[in-house]
């Protein structure tokens, strides 16, 4: 049998998906940079272990969803390598477990810098990420996933970051931390949104699929709104950073795709509105970052 292609690997990691690994990683080492606390080695192990888990993540649910038999042919979605056949169920196996193992040879270069609390965060981080689709009470088929991803891709993600860096952390990271996780919640819902008539035949409970498509749709809206007042209240609580408001402009560039969200149900619109939530996210983090050295 012969091995896949980088091409299909690519695919298999989902690249469109892996900004909600990157921005907050980008976030937290902005506000450490800010506090003179900054720690290149540390942000960039952080950095590689955090797409590294991402990565992780999009394998095993690749490999577990086709198990469960919730990726069919009829699926809107891009495609799933399992499901289409390019990878063997196997081969995809392996590789997760590849991706989690050089994830944690990673994390012990951060256990060494910054000692237990980093030993939770990625086993924590690791773990749920096998969880979200795996085991007993897989989070994402029963509504939990926007909790995994507003707390893992949202706080945890910034303050681990800054962490490992300054070796202390306060409450403006742990705050700040709540926009990106904001930002990966919309991420989620235009994917569960797109996916709503498939994983309701395949028995997958996500939120859109327990309430509806306008619950969705709103949840995207608000998830977006709560994430772009997160900076108002940072430089309200500090009374700094003031040039961080200027991420209240991603709202309004945000409004093309806010539309789309609103008003489609074809697989390839929403696409197109999971690539471009992907590029505000990056664009809020980069805005944000910015502002804040400022």
């Amino acid at each position: 049998m012969s091995v896949p292609s980088l091409k299909v690997w690519i695919l298999a990691a989902r690249p469109k998906t892996l900004w909600a690994a990157i921005a907050p990683v980008i976030i937290g080492t902005a506000m450490a940079l800010s506090d003179w606390a900054e720690h290149w080695p540390s942000a960039l192990a952080a950095l590689f272990g955090a797409v590294l888990i991402q990565i992780g993540t999009n394998f095993a649910n690749d490999y577990l969803d086709y198990k469960k038999g919730s990726d069919t042919g009829e699926r809107l979605g891009p495609l799933r390598v399992t499901q289409a056949g390019l990878v063997p169920p196997a081969t995809m196996k392996k590789a997760t477990a590849l991706i989690f193992t050089l994830a944690f040879l990673i994390g012990l270069y951060l256990v060494w810098r910054g000692g237990w609390p980093i030993v939770i965060i990625g086993l924590l981080s690791i773990t749920f990420g096998i969880l979200y689709t795996g085991g007993p009470f897989p989070l994402g088929y029963n509504g939990l996933g926007e909790i995994f991803v507003v707390i893992f891709f949202g706080p945890v993600a910034v303050a681990g970051t800054y962490y490992v860096q300054a070796l202390s952390i306060n409450s403006e990271v742990v705050l700040a931390g709540f926009a990106p996780g904001l930002y990966s919640v919309a991420l989620l819902t235009v994917n569960n949104l797109r996916d709503l008539e498939s994983d309701r035949r395949t028995g997958k409970k996500t939120l859109p699929v327990r309430f509806g498509r306008t619950f969705a749709r709103l949840e995207y809206l608000l998830s977006l709104l709560f994430a772009g007042i997160i900076p108002l209240i940072l430089v309200i609580i500090s009374g700094r950073h003031v040039y961080a408001l200027f991420t209240l402009l991603v709202i309004p560039a945000a409004w093309p795709t806010i539309r789309t969200v609103f008003s489609q149900t074809g697989g390839e619109p929403l696409n197109r509105a999971l690539a471009a939530t992907g590029k505000l996210l990056l664009l809020f983090s980069l805005i944000f970052s910015i502002g804040w050295l400022l």
